[in-house]
């Protein structure tokens, strides 16, 4: 079936505000009507997500569904003003649009919303509003609570994300509107932009509990809004790794899932391989919920898994090994292992001991991003130096694989000497050369141990009983291979250290266990795909490097991140774009003020021989009492600058 591609349309809202779409319709559908599938970003229809958008909706069109890419307000070619992240205006906008899609004449009336990341937030976060055209969504590395599984906050401890990320949303908010779409007001429209921007790291770093801002949104605080059924997608190589699991436990058999071995990318073209035949598994998700057709989605499993063994850290992790297994029930058994020291038991100590825990505060420099996009960059190196930095306790090699498939969760007794620290958990994998691979990261501000809605801090040598609980995930350790558990009070730079140098004791007394999930599977085959999306040409080449310094004079360790789109050009309407990023963290062992953080983005536009690029900026620094933030945006017209704001802000800490 070929189709026909809108490459703009405008959607007027109730205010005025007009949003940008970008469609592509079955050619049978001025005649017959059909479903429509919607993506709702502020990352540009026209270039920052047009190759992925290329691979997708083209695709659905020939199958008989339609797609509609939307600009959010404020940014792309949609006018208005950008304000935060899944705010009310962005989602009452969404189901204004959705209306908008069933009404026209070309759709039988039924939508379903789709997408990786912001656009599978948004399409949860709108399923739970209920509107009645909206019967399906596809949700790819999302979360059901955005306060406990997001970019911005892990286990109540600040993420170095939360930054990055803050400062990302400035820049990418910032950029100038396509002038072939909107005309000859482009620059105006531009400039009215740049004015109204939000520094969003403020309600950000602000909001440091599971507030009402961050309720607003997370569907896990009322599960039973979701009427609309739901396909959870996510990647173990992903930090969005667990809302498969907690929303196929929320919604029930209203949810199915399928976990693979990526990154943050959609799973037809992510790497580690194998990739995921997405589009032939989304075409039968929409034509069951959108049609009416008898496609089986009802019978699937409720998770389907790739079920890793044997990672290796290094190199570039092209494919991990393992094989696909399917999960029909949803209740898990538990193997556990006794904290001892040095060792993962099975059976409880004899005698009670208690370890002391004081990690160097560069202890995480090999732990990756928690943002992978790709690459070796991104990903956790061998973890051997931060094992060296931890306390460990690990099994002996195993004569038996050793199948680990779900959420794992440490319980001990623990204390502090100091009112606020942090616990970092992690899983690994050693291989028999002693090659260290992380399997699954938890962290817990010990202020939440008991939530985040109302913290409170330890008192300092009083022992209490909590339960740190890591990521999902589903993991082989094959015979020969050790299982190492290492807590450490420090993981830099992806969580900021609490304002003084932690010492934590644990007591190993037959409580202190590490507690397994494990599911039984049936292996499955599902269907591979190679990556079909669009290659636009380049005029430079994209790059990426991630670099760890060690000051052993002034004992201080500094992390840089940098990374390149290259230069790229949109073969079909001529727009070229660049985008670049710079991350430095640094912290000196023995001193967690002197924590100090920079984020750098710049974002490049150019149209018809006009230049436009916007530079955000943004810095923090601690105290014992506040977080200390720089931030700016700076846009620039051919190399010459049109706009710059600054903003600052002393934000206090609050319990952490």
């Amino acid at each position: 079936m070929s189709f026909e591609e809108i490459e703009t349309e405008w959607i007027t809202l109730s205010d005025g505000t007009q949003l940008a779409a970008r469609i592509w319709l079955p050619q049978t559908a001025r005649d017959t009507a059909v479903p429509a599938v919607l993506e709702y970003l502020p990352y540009r229809r026209r270039d920052g997500t047009a190759a992925r958008d290329e691979s997708v909706y083209p695709v659905f069109a020939a199958t008989g569904i339609a797609g509609v890419r939307v600009d959010l307000r404020g940014t792309g070619d949609s006018s208005g003003h950008f304000d935060d992240e899944y705010s009310e205006t962005e989602l009452s906008d969404a189901e204004a649009v959705i209306a908008w899609i069933a009404e026209q004449p070309w759709c039988n009336g039924n939508v379903g919303m789709m997408g990786i990341s912001w656009g599978g937030f948004n399409a949860l976060q709108v399923a739970a509003r209920q509107p009645p055209a909206l019967k399906a969504v596809i949700s790819i590395a999302s979360t059901v609570d955005r306060f406990a599984d997001d970019i911005h906050f892990k286990g109540g401890a600040l993420m170095s994300a939360n930054l990055y990320w803050a400062t990302q949303m400035l820049g990418r908010a910032a950029r100038a509107p396509d002038a072939r779409v909107v005309g000859e007001n482009w620059r105006n429209i531009w400039l009215d932009r740049l004015n109204n921007l939000p520094a969003l790291i403020e309600p950000w770093l602000t909001h440091q509990r599971r507030d009402t801002y961050w309720r607003h949104g997370s569907i896990s605080e009322d599960f039973g809004a979701v009427n609309a059924k739901a396909l959870m997608v996510a990647g173990w190589a992903d930090g969005y790794r667990n809302a498969p699991w907690d929303a196929r436990a929320g919604l029930g058999d209203g949810a199915r899932s399928i976990t693979g071995p990526w990154v943050h990318l959609y799973p037809h073209f992510a790497t580690p391989e194998p990739r995921l035949d997405f589009l032939g598994e989304a075409e039968k998700w929409w034509k069951r919920w959108l049609l009416g057709e008898d496609t089986g989605v009802e019978n699937l499993p409720a998770h389907r898994l790739w079920l890793s063994e044997a990672v290796r850290p290094d190199g570039t992790r092209d494919k991990d090994p393992g094989q696909w297994i399917a999960i029909d029930q949803t209740d898990p058994t538990e193997r556990m292992f006794y904290l001892t020291p040095g060792r993962l038991s099975e059976n409880a100590p004899s005698e009670k001991t208690e370890l002391t825990i004081k990690t160097p505060l560069d202890c995480g420099a090999d732990g990756g991003e928690f943002f992978t996009q790709g690459g070796r960059a991104d990903l956790p190196g061998d973890q051997r130096r931060d094992d060296g930095f931890s306390v460990c306790f690990e099994t002996p090699a195993q004569d038996a694989p050793l199948d680990i498939i779900g959420r794992p969760s440490v319980r001990m007794r623990v204390s502090l000497d100091a009112p606020i620290g942090t616990l970092v958990a992690r899983l690994l994998d050693v291989h028999p050369d002693g090659t260290s691979h992380r399997i699954s990261l938890g962290i817990l501000n010990l202020s939440h141990r008991h939530g985040s809605d109302d913290p409170e801090p330890m008192i300092p040598g009083q022992a209490e009983d909590i339960t740190l609980t890591l990521d999902a995930t589903a993991y082989r350790i094959r015979s020969g291979h050790r299982l190492r558990l290492a807590l450490s009070t420090a993981y830099f730079p992806m969580i900021l250290p609490p304002p003084t140098d932690v010492t934590a004791t644990i007591t190993l007394d037959g409580t202190a266990a590490l507690h397994l999930p494990y599911h039984v599977f049936r292996a499955i085959d599902l269907p591979e795909t190679d990556a079909p999306i669009p290659s636009y040409p380049y005029s430079s080449p994209p790059s990426e490097n991630r670099q760890i310094h060690r000051d052993r004079s002034a004992d201080r360790t500094t992390v840089i991140v940098t990374s390149d789109t290259g230069r790229t050009r949109h073969p079909a309407h001529g727009m070229e774009w660049q985008e670049t990023r710079r991350s430095e963290w640094s912290i000196t062992r023995g001193d967690p003020l002197s924590i100090a953080g920079t984020e750098q983005y710049d974002g490049l536009r150019c149209r018809d021989g006009i230049e436009t690029s916007e530079l955000a900026t943004a810095s923090i620094k601690a105290t014992p009492t506040e977080w200390v933030v720089e931030t700016a945006i700076e846009a620039q017209q051919d190399g010459d600058q049109v706009f710059k704001r600054d903003w600052s802000f002393r934000i206090p800490r609050d319990h952490m």
